[in-house]
């Protein structure tokens, strides 16, 4: 009998020892659980915590006094308007070179049409020869690249009068030239000449419309 409650008690204890001591195990599982997300809760908070301090720290550091904030406004209202100062001067002086350059009333581009004119013309070629080139008066510096022109109005009509010199293999010329604004705008010849430096300081007239502008008195400038 004995035997019989020994062999029953090594087969059976143990499992109702387990099965009483199973609740607990769960129990202490679940508090192990609960204790464990708590530490990740307080582990979250405090990490959030530091990330709000530093970026409070941020923004407090950031934060300038309205004085300041004031001289940094007017130092870059100063660098604006310095910006927009040479932005201005720039396109006044791409204006200026462009209206110099491919303007039809600019003293550059008269004189570049009137070269053109003075080589084209046979008489010329023939009495100066070729090849001719075209140049201004002689400077101190001895360049020959300053045209003589001036501009002037005339009866509310702008003008412009010019003389420049043509030089060939035979002979040097003076041209003197003189055109007026009409009723379009544009410039139109009122005179061009050619003086030869030759021993009968031959002429040559390559535009004469002075009878067009009768009304007009014979202003003489000097150039």
């Amino acid at each position: 009998m004995l035997y019989s409650y020994v062999q029953f008690h090594e087969k059976f204890g143990n499992m109702t020892f387990m099965k009483f001591m199973n609740p607990i195990f769960r129990y202490r599982s679940q508090i192990l659980s609960n204790n464990l997300f708590c530490q990740q809760i307080r582990t979250c908070k405090t990490r959030q915590s530091a990330v709000t301090k530093s970026v409070k720290t941020e923004v407090d550091t950031n934060v300038k006094p309205i004085g300041e904030k004031v001289k940094e406004t007017t130092k870059t209202a100063s660098y604006l308007g310095i910006i927009l100062l040479g932005v201005g001067v720039t396109g006044t002086l791409f204006y200026a070179v462009f209206h110099e350059l491919f303007s039809s009333k600019s003293p550059n581009n008269v004189y570049s049409q009137a070269v053109e004119r003075c080589k084209s013309d046979v008489r010329v070629q023939d009495k100066l020869g070729l090849p001719i080139s075209a140049f201004g008066a002689e400077t101190s510096r001895r360049r020959r690249q300053h045209v003589s022109h001036i501009i002037f109005q005339r009866e509310g009509r702008q003008c412009i009068r010019m003389k420049f010199y043509l030089k060939g293999s035979f002979h040097q010329g003076t041209v003197q030239l003189e055109m007026i604004q009409n009723d379009s705008g544009n410039y139109e010849y009122r005179y061009m000449f050619i003086q030869v430096d030759d021993l009968l300081q031959t002429t040559f007239i390559l535009e004469d419309n002075r009878d067009k502008f009768t009304s007009a008195p014979q202003l003489e400038l000097s150039l």
